[in-house]
């Protein structure tokens, strides 16, 4: 199954807020991760849009960029690899 890029920027925006060029970025290393097939590997789980929502949901506070490099940065701890799939910057 494949992640839907346009749906999990949508949800971003709904749940997250963020700027457009943000969500773009956040979805984009998650088809990347999706596609690596990492994820489902470390942990058994399929990487859909309900799942990145789940995990973004339960990162302190920020913004989707900031979200989503925490839970890179939970996954890199617990299994290593997932720098790489970190948000560095993105157009404003």
């Amino acid at each position: 199954m494949t992640l839907d890029p346009v749906r999990l920027g949508q949800r971003l925006d709904d749940e997250f807020g963020g700027k457009p060029g943000e969500q773009r970025v956040v979805a984009r290393q998650a088809v990347d991760l999706k596609d690596a097939s990492k994820y489902e590997s470390d942990t058994g789980a399929e990487l859909t849009v309900e799942e990145i929502i789940d995990h973004l949901a339960d990162a302190p506070d920020g913004t989707p960029a900031e979200r989503w490099n925490w839970w890179m940065g939970s996954l890199d701890v617990a299994y290593g690899g997932y720098e790489r799939f970190s948000v560095r910057r993105y157009p404003e």
